[in-house]
């Protein structure tokens, strides 16, 4: 990614009220997160919305190891269906949330698309703080481009990895705008601004990431 196109867009983020912290790969990410957002936030419980990137961090299994804040889990092949849905409806009392986003313009937005909503719930509201790390490779020049992204890209990819959905974009590798159970694109959101101020929190990462 063009150095350039990156400058633009956190210039972009910050406008829109996002508060901004750039990383230049995975590790240094990690750092940023641990000892200079979570110091001053001080959470006392956290939980967080499925995201390859923010894995690929390791920022959630040192936050399993923490005994200064509750960790909410909301993922686990032990957990019934009412069980996932009772700890994701607690998740949006967490002091703090970590996720991802699907794409992000150059003009500062954040596109986004979910299948039950609980992540993009996390983001827009609840927590009283939501930290997204994403690589540079999910940075699109317009709406238009993300929501093509996720179509083409994101949601395939994603359905793909969940060998338990049947979707067709399992099979061609784009959106058919399917009528499938499992479909992944139920819900789309497009966070212009973050609300508070600086509520929401983006680590962006010199690295192609997730989905």
């Amino acid at each position: 990614m063009e150095a350039e196109i990156i400058e633009k867009t956190i210039k972009a983020l910050e406008k829109n009220n996002f508060e901004v912290f750039f990383a230049q790969n995975r590790d240094e990410a990690r750092e940023v997160f641990f000892n200079t957002i979570f110091p001053e936030i001080k959470p006392t419980c956290v939980s967080w919305g499925d995201s390859m990137t923010m894995k690929a961090t390791g920022v959630l299994e040192e936050i399993e190891k923490r005994t200064d804040c509750v960790f909410i889990q909301t993922l686990g092949d032990h957990y019934t269906a009412a069980q996932k849905t009772y700890w994701r409806r607690k998740a949006l009392e967490a002091d703090l949330f970590l996720s991802g986003t699907n794409a992000l313009t150059q003009q500062g937005q954040l596109v986004n698309a979910d299948m039950i909503g609980n992540r993009v719930a996390g983001m827009i509201f609840g927590p009283k703080h939501v930290v997204l790390f994403i690589g540079v490779n999910k940075i699109t020049a317009n709406i238009e481009e993300a929501i093509q992204r996720i179509r083409t890209v994101a949601a395939p990819l994603n359905a793909i990895r969940h060998t338990n959905l049947r979707t067709p974009c399992q099979k061609t590798n784009t959106c058919m705008d399917c009528q499938s159970p499992d479909r992944l694109c139920n819900t789309w959101v497009i966070t212009e601004k973050s609300f508070p101020a600086k509520r929401v929190k983006i680590i962006l990462i010199n690295e192609p990431l997730g989905l």
